[in-house]
């Protein structure tokens, strides 16, 4: 069978996500990132340089990912933040990736700054404010779209209620808190 480079690199791709997930950038080991993607750890450095370009790599993969699956709608803010919401839900890997980027790493990639400063601007645009304050709306939407996952589950929930009936409501919380923020921010500048 011929070697396919492009599922080599997919499959690290895969296994460094879910080693970096679980141990951040400082406890994961490339030997198990190779042995989970049935790869030598060779491939590694072949295809990105350094464990720290991986996690870079795996970082920004996963962010297209969500780019995509939750396109940005700068003119309707309550259904971004609503489906961001359910994909950090569904993905909560995903958060404990860059929470474990904030620890070990500072700074953003190329990848991670431009569509942030994409967002802002399409935020000004869209409601004829500086990209500053759409700046100020997408750092508060993705922290009220994140604070579910940031809180332990007998703090956001600790009367014990139905836990399915609990995430509705508070997603709705999120919606109409990123709906008024909004609207203070972007009508009014």
């Amino acid at each position: 069978m011929p070697y396919d480079s492009a599922a080599t690199r997919s499959r690290l791709l895969d296994s460094a996500y879910g080693e970096f997930v679980e141990r951040g950038l400082a406890g994961a080991r490339v030997d198990r990132i190779a042995s989970a993607a049935a790869a030598n750890k060779q491939a590694i450095y072949l295809y990105f340089g350094s464990k720290g370009a991986l996690f870079d790599a795996v970082l920004d993969s996963r962010l297209a990912i969500l780019a995509d699956l939750v396109p940005f709608t700068p003119t309707d803010l309550e259904s971004y933040i609503g489906a961001l919401f359910d994909q950090f839900n569904a993905d909560p890997g995903l958060m404990r990736l860059t929470q474990w980027k904030a620890l070990e790493r500072d700074g953003a990639s190329e990848a991670e700054r431009d569509a942030h400063l994409a967002k802002a601007e399409e935020l000004g645009n869209a409601y004829n404010v500086s990209p500053e304050r759409g700046m100020d709306v997408m750092m508060l939407t993705l922290a009220m779209a994140q604070a579910w996952n940031s809180t332990a589950a007998t703090i956001r929930n600790p009367g014990g209620a139905d836990a399915s009936a609990r995430i509705l409501r508070h997603r709705k919380a999120v919606i109409a808190a990123v709906s008024a923020a909004a609207d203070a921010l972007l009508h009014g500048e």
